[in-house]
């Protein structure tokens, strides 16, 4: 097949998405399948642009928003649809993560041009990237999340709903991105700026203590639980991206009974943002055992350290098998 996989962007995931197009440029590859890349921000990328960027890690914090101001992204992505890496394939695989790659946008200019794609569409992604919405949409579904407030919100009232600590997060972001998780109330309003500088819109959170855990699903089927023990309180970008700061468990110690009950949460999670080919849904449980939703990654990471690709090794699936999956998924 002819492919030509998006990676890069503007977004604050620019450089996690670029290390995930990388793998899965040379894994669609290696399968024998005809692969361009193509950076939005930047158009095609030729074998020696990939060499280069082979070469750099993610680092431990994301592109500064001044760096991702001075991409020249908007020439191309007003006329992406057009460009024959895109009209003339047999399918598009999104490695964009976060922001307009993300959020619906791209996949409609993707549809307006019938062009086929990896992962949600246009509802799934927007419904997704919006904490908020997704929140609402669990609960109705019957997955359980923790309880939560919009900003503006008074230090004195996060107080008294949610009690301290919570999390302040922008509402459509991933990564960790602008995330602070605030134990004290005078920590409080820097935290809400700072989530602020990254979306318009941002969300306080109850802050569940206890384990972190993560459920890949892959068409109608669920990959094994996954456990996360970061170096850090919580699994942030840090850990996310640099080895060694973070241990991954697939499949993750819970009893058969616990593990089935994440898994078909994760489903319904799934099912209640319309979401397609496959997604990543996370969890925190306390010490109780109780689980909560924390969110669903329409585009997860497909790095080295990613959990998709983790959760997939723990079921048999291969990295360039789980691509191919993917793919195939997308072409219905």
């Amino acid at each position: 097949m002819h492919i030509t996989v998006l990676m890069g962007g503007a977004s604050a995931e620019r450089d996690v998405s670029l290390a995930s197009g990388l793998r899965i440029v040379g894994a669609l590859r290696e399968r024998g399948h005809t692969v361009t890349a193509l950076d939005p921000a930047a158009g095609v990328l030729s074998d020696a642009d990939l060499a280069k960027l082979r070469a750099r890690k993610v680092g431990s914090e994301p592109p500064s928003l001044d760096a991702l101001a001075g991409l020249s992204q908007g020439a191309l992505r007003t006329d992406l649809a057009s460009l024959p890496e895109i009209r003339c394939v047999d399918v598009v695989f999104l490695a964009l993560h976060g922001g307009q790659g993300e959020d619906g946008t791209v996949q409609a200019l993707l549809d307006m041009a019938s062009v086929r794609y990896t992962g949600s569409g246009v509802l799934g992604s927007a419904l997704a990237m919006d904490k908020e919405l997704s929140k609402t949409l669990f609960r109705a579904a019957g997955v359980q999340t923790a309880d939560w407030l919009m900003a503006p919100q008074s230090a004195d009232v996060v107080e008294r709903l949610l009690g301290f600590p919570v999390v302040v997060k922008p509402s459509k972001q991933g990564s960790t991105v602008g995330l602070t998780v605030v134990k004290r109330r005078e920590e409080f309003e820097d935290a809400v700026a700072l989530a602020f500088k990254y979306d318009d819109e941002v969300m306080i959170e109850r802050f569940v203590a206890g384990r972190e855990l993560t459920v890949g699903v892959l068409g109608d089927q669920t990959l094994p639980v996954g456990e996360i023990k970061p170096i850090h309180e919580i699994y942030d970008y840090e850990c996310k991206y640099t080895a060694g700061m973070a241990t991954e468990e697939f499949p993750a110690d819970l009893s058969l009974s616990l593990a089935t009950t994440l898994q078909r949460q994760a489903l319904l999670a799934f099912q209640a943002l319309k979401l397609q080919g496959y997604a990543r849904i996370d969890f925190r449980m306390s010490a109780d055992g109780e689980c909560y939703c924390l969110e669903a990654n329409t585009l997860p990471g497909m790095t080295e350290l990613s959990l998709i690709p983790q959760g997939a090794a723990a079921a048999g699936i291969g990295f360039g098998e789980l691509c191919e999956r993917i793919v195939h998924l997308a072409l219905g």
